[in-house]
């Protein structure tokens, strides 16, 4: 299965987050914000970064956009894992480079079915 970075400042989010993936095998990696998901992104090189949009010292949307500048980690698909649903909001997260934009409250099953299919597409 894939690796997977989630970038989610509330604990309790990530958890279900993590264990959602890992139910199905992929390999999860999380942190609590976006400084931390670029640093990680480097690191690890997964094959999908998840990021929430409103978190502490660096926003999803900073976080998006330092990710896709930086040769290394260009190419790593990234989605938007938000509550923030405003057209706005999503049209911000997918000119900063994301390739969708989820929104929450999520169904497990929704969540991994979508990423499955993106992870197909770009593997």
């Amino acid at each position: 299965m894939a690796k997977i970075l989630i970038a989610e400042d509330e604990q309790d989010i990530r958890d279900l987050i993590e264990f959602t993936l890992k139910y199905v095998g992929h390999e999860v990696v999380s942190v609590a914000n976006g400084e931390q998901a670029c640093q990680m992104a480097k690191k690890i090189m997964p094959d999908l970064i998840l990021l929430d949009v409103r978190m502490p010292v660096m926003s999803g949307y900073e976080a998006c956009e330092k990710i896709k500048n930086d040769p290394k980690t260009e190419n790593i698909p990234i989605v938007f894992l938000s509550a923030k649903g405003q057209d706005s909001e999503i049209k911000a997260g997918l000119q900063a480079g994301a390739v969708d934009y989820l929104l929450k409250p999520f169904a497990p099953d929704d969540l991994n079915r979508r990423l499955k299919e993106i992870l197909d597409g770009v593997a």
